[in-house]
């Protein structure tokens, strides 16, 4: 029997720095298909930056890794040009790591897409944020658990999702979905039926703040959510039939959050609206 090839072994590190007024992307190394467009500054000070993965999507055997890094006095926004897909897979896992570190006094928003899993994936996906004292970091993540647009559910397949966050090596948030053949999908104690579950996660929050996105009524009358404070760490979740709705909800929590913690109205990346 002939062996399957392995899969691409890809990864991307990313670092960015202050200089004279403006952060700069000042590390990059690449190997295998991760890029990174040409960083722009539609703001003025913050660098802003499209991650790509040029075959649009993991298959089983592939290992993707992203590193970013930001120093002190810089602020770096990163997103995608679009969902990134997880397919069915013949057995192989499909891994996706993504380390992000934060220097004291250094902002990173971290705004991807959502992912889509395809039933029969076996995906694992795992983000862990580093943070020192004074960093301030705003991020999502959205996962689809099929293609709730055609009617596809994560009933074969698995995937192991995780969210770690920390702060000088103290856990603020360490959180782990694990789905295996539909397993947790419904049930009041899972997803509840919901195709698309969704985590944003803020720093150096207060109650005033918390009441601000409490405040915020849903766009969506067929979307739950809710947001909570651990010490200054804000935790918003939400469960949504497809993924628009998802994404609507954290950019309007953005949107209200961004001037609060950064003194900077929302500019929402363009490729968003392509």
């Amino acid at each position: 029997m002939t062996a399957m090839p392995p899969g691409w072994n890809a990864r991307l590190a990313l670092g960015f720095a202050e200089r004279a007024g403006r952060t700069r992307l000042v590390e990059r190394h690449q190997r295998g298909p991760l890029a990174v467009q040409r960083p722009f500054h539609p703001e003025g000070a913050p660098c802003h930056c499209y991650l790509l993965h040029p075959p649009g999507g993991l298959v089983g055997g592939d290992r993707l890794e992203i590193a970013v890094s930001v120093d002190s006095g810089a602020h770096a926004l990163l997103t995608t040009p679009g969902a990134t897909k997880l397919y069915r897979s013949n057995g192989a896992e499909a891994h996706q790591t993504q380390h992000l570190r934060v220097a004291a006094d250094g902002i990173l928003e971290w705004l991807p897409q959502e992912n889509i899993l395809f039933a029969g994936t076996h995906a694992r996906l795992a983000t862990q944020v580093d943070l020192d004292p004074g960093a301030r970091f705003i991020g999502w993540e959205v996962q689809a658990l099929g293609r709730p647009a055609n009617g596809e559910r994560l009933t074969t397949g698995t995937a192991d999702l995780s969210l770690a966050i920390q702060r000088a090596g103290r856990p603020l948030l360490l959180d782990r979905l694990r789905i295996d053949a539909g397993t947790g999908l419904d049930g009041p104690a899972g997803l509840r039926g919901f195709a698309v579950t969704g985590t944003l996660v803020a720093t150096g929050i207060d109650r005033e703040d918390l009441a601000a996105v409490r405040g915020l009524a849903a766009t969506d009358s067929d979307i739950l959510w809710g947001a909570t404070l651990l010490d200054d760490l804000l935790v918003a979740r939400c469960l949504a039939p497809f993924a628009e709705p998802a994404r609507r909800l954290f950019a309007a929590i953005w949107g209200i959050l961004r001037p609060r913690l950064l003194s900077l109205p929302a500019c929402p990346p363009r490729i968003w609206g392509t």
